[in-house]
Order: C-alpha cells, then sequence, then structure tokens
C-alpha cells in the first residue's frame, strides 16, 4: 500500500496551523513536502507481508553442501533496526538479536534483517514486532524454535511524560525448541557475550550453539 503523500503533506501543514504555527515562514515552507518524503520510508512496511523474504530458501539436505546442515542456532545479533510506537508516531530505535534453529531450510543472513525492516516499517508496538518476526520465521521456514531479542530506546518514553531518558525495553519473543527456559538462557548469553565484545572492540557477527 502506497504512501498517499499529498495528502500526508496536507495533514501536516494542517498540524502546524493547530499547534500554533505558521506553515508559510521560511523554516517550515518545505516541512511539509518534507514529512510526506520521510513518510514514504517510515511506513514502507504497512500492508507488506514480512515473510517476503523468506520464500527463497536454500535447502540444506539436499543441496551441494549437506554436510553444512547447522546441529545447532543460529543467531545474528546487533541488527539495528527504528520503527514508529503507534501510541504517540514518535520512534524507538534499537538493535535486535533473531536466532532460528533450522529444520531443512535455512536463509542468508542479511534475510533476516529484511524481515525485521518490513515489520518495522509500521506503526509499531515493541513487544508485536517481535513477535510478527518470529512468527514469519517459523512459519515460512519450518523452524524447529525461533528467538528473538529487541533492546530499544522509545522517544516517547524519553522526552515526553516521564522523560526517562536512560530507560531502555527489552522484548523476547521466542518460539519451539528456543521457547523452553533453558534454551532461552543460553540464546541471551550469546547476546550478552556480544555486548561485552562490543564493548572491547571483538568481532560480534554471528554466533552458534552446539
Amino acid at each position: 500500500m502506497a504512501v498517499d503523500t499529498e495528502r500526508v503533506a496536507q495533514l501536516t501543514r494542517e498540524l502546524l496551523i493547530a499547534i500554533g504555527e505558521d506553515p508559510d515562514r521560511p523554516g517550515l515552507r518545505e516541512t511539509p513536502a518534507r514529512v510526506a518524503e520521510a513518510a514514504q520510508e517510515l511506513y514502507a512496511g504497512v500492508g507488506a507481508d514480512p515473510r517476503e523474504p523468506l520464500a527463497k530458501t536454500i535447502d540444506v539436505s539436499q543441496g551441494p553442501a549437506p554436510e553444512t546442515v547447522p546441529t545447532g542456532a543460529v543467531l545474528v545479533r546487533d541488527i539495528r533496526f527504528r520503527s514508529m510506537c503507534e501510541h504517540h508516531l514518535l520512534p524507538f530505535t534499537g538493535r535486535a538479536h533473531i536466532a532460528y534453529l533450522p529444520g531443512e531450510k535455512v536463509v542468508g543472513l542479511g534475510t533476516l534483517a529484511r524481515v525485521l525492516d518490513i515489520a518495522a516499517a509500521r506503526p509499531q508496538v515493541q513487544e508485536r514486532l517481535g513477535e510478527q518476526v518470529a512468527d514469519a520465521i517459523e512459519q515460512s521456514l519450518g523452524a524447529r524454535g525461533v528467538f528473538v531479542m529487541l533492546d530499544a530506546d522509545h522517544d516517547c518514553l524519553r522526552t515526553r511524560g516521564e522523560k526517562r531518558a536512560d530507560a531502555s525495553t527489552v522484548t523476547v519473543a521466542a518460539r519451539g525448541e528456543l521457547a523452553t527456559p533453558p534454551a532461552r538462557a543460553e540464546m541471551a548469553a550469546y547476546v550478552i557475550i556480544g555486548v561485552q565484545n562490543a564493548a572491547t572492540d571483538a568481532p560480534n557477527v554471528q554466533g552458534r550453539s552446539e
């Protein structure tokens, strides 16, 4: 579903008037058009299916190198993301850590980030975002388990209301074999190791549970 940029620009002009501003002064004259252009990117995921990037898979059991079939979880850490809180239309940004236990299908590591990008590019709440990513991976790949941890900073918490500038929010969505308490603890430990490695400039792109 395409963003109606003309209408967004018109409504932005009305908003400026409603808060007592002059939309025709030099600093705001181009603001409606700029907001409309930004909306095309920020809300590009509205109506899109986060499972779409997962349509192209690799059948590891029948592929050219069946000996590479993972015996444990594949974990991609520190995927930066941004979304818009649906309660106040203010951004929240952070890092995602996504793991899955493959069945017979795997995907390129960058595909997991694209799933997240689609689900995040819409008015969202953090809890639902993680659940949507987990569902997409489980359903599309037939994964034996999925683990999605999101750690985000919310402008609606940092800049308004109680103004908790240092607060961050962590949510976890888990499926299948990675939903058990020991498995969740193991995946969380890999994430913590990644944070510690980042603090010492060590590489932390991918972890494996064997």
